[in-house]
């Protein structure tokens, strides 16, 4: 039997490509890639464990990323300041092959949660080595993101899931918040300030029935809500319109120690998500339910294999045969391991354990 912690830190360390990027999963040719939201919630993973080295790898290759997007970030900023009209496949990819270029195919690729979110770990780093030398190094990422979230913010664009492009989506706006609200506590300018608050004020209107909707063009709930207040404080845990949020995730998408993503979800039938799992126990273990946590972490621990590998998901209850076994045709087994999976999973065992 593994010590699940410990394959974890070394299944995310053996699969941290040399430029520092980490590959989504190694072993599903679809996700050999490097994304950015799910890298930055990796790499958060490896600061709270202390490999601190990693996280800085990992920092240091979107650094060179976004840098090199320098051109394409100035005429997108250009091309809004003059009127001139654009479209998604101007803007910037949500993923990147593992040596920083970009893919050229047609899987939806504009999402924009990830620039918010690495702006979110760059800051959540700050604050765990106590050194902002790394502010000044990286202030040329820093403000193409901030350039280009400000332009694109509030274009529909695909959800974290690469799916629903037509729509506005409260967790990537969480992401978009969140990174501008982090990032400023070092930055200090107004106008983020009035930016931040312009993002959260947008969130609040994707409501209904007093909580968060799944989009803006669905009522309908949706699991990476939970995003809203943990980790990226659009509100508090506590807040009614979370409470409800997470009242109906527990109703309509949770099973055992695994969440769905959303009701009518069809990939791979519709299964639980370990890391989704583990958010909702993050945010238990926020509001003082310690031990709903830790049944989900004893799930999560029971649903790895042999050699230690966390899936991306499995199937549950209400997963939709006929939509499994058409995904398993096409793309075969789920990913396994999932990186994301195991860095969700050594956060919610590390709040476990400090709180």
């Amino acid at each position: 039997m593994h010590d699940l912690r410990l394959r974890s830190v070394s299944i995310i360390l053996e699969n941290q490509h040399a430029s520092g990027a980490y590959v989504a999963s190694p072993n599903f040719s679809n996700y050999r890639y490097s994304w950015l939201r799910d890298g930055s919630f990796i790499a958060y993973a490896m600061l709270r464990e202390g490999q601190i080295e990693s996280a800085e790898r990992f920092l240091g290759w979107v650094n060179s990323v976004i840098n090199s997007q320098y051109s394409r970030i100035q005429n997108i900023v250009a091309a809004k300041n003059g009127g001139t009209s654009t479209d998604r496949h101007d803007y910037l990819p949500t993923r990147y092959h593992l040596d920083g270029t970009i893919s050229d195919d047609d899987w939806p690729n504009f999402q924009i949660d990830g620039y918010g979110a690495w702006l979110w770990l760059l800051a959540e780093y700050v604050r765990a080595v106590g050194d902002e030398t790394i502010i000044r190094r990286f202030r040329t990422s820093i403000r193409l993101t901030l350039d280009y979230l400000a332009v694109v913010w509030q274009r529909p664009n695909y959800d974290c899931w690469e799916e629903f492009g037509d729509a506005v989506h409260p967790s990537t706006l969480a992401c978009v918040y969140g990174g501008v609200n982090s990032i400023n506590k070092y930055l200090g300018e107004k106008a983020l300030s009035l930016f931040a608050e312009q993002i959260r004020s947008e969130i609040f209107a994707l409501t209904v029935d007093g909580r968060f909707s799944k989009n803006s063009r669905s009522t309908s709930i949706e699991a990476s809500l939970l995003w809203l207040s943990i980790p990226f404080g659009v509100v508090l845990p506590h807040d009614e319109r979370m409470r409800r949020t997470v009242r109906l995730i527990e109703e309509e998408l949770l099973e055992e120690g695994g969440v769905r993503r959303y009701p009518d979800d069809t990939y791979y039938g519709g299964g639980l998500w370990i890391l989704l799992g583990c958010w909702l126990g993050w945010y238990y273990v926020r509001t003082g339910k310690r031990e709903k946590a830790e049944l989900i972490a004893r799930w999560v621990k029971s649903q790895a294999d042999t050699d230690g590998n966390l899936p991306e998901q499995v199937p549950g209850n209400r997963t939709i045969d006929t939509y499994h076994n058409e995904w398993m045709e096409r793309w075969g087994a789920v990913a396994t391991p999932l990186l994301w999976s195991h860095a969700m999973y050594l956060v919610l065992e590390r709040e476990i354990s400090e709180n």
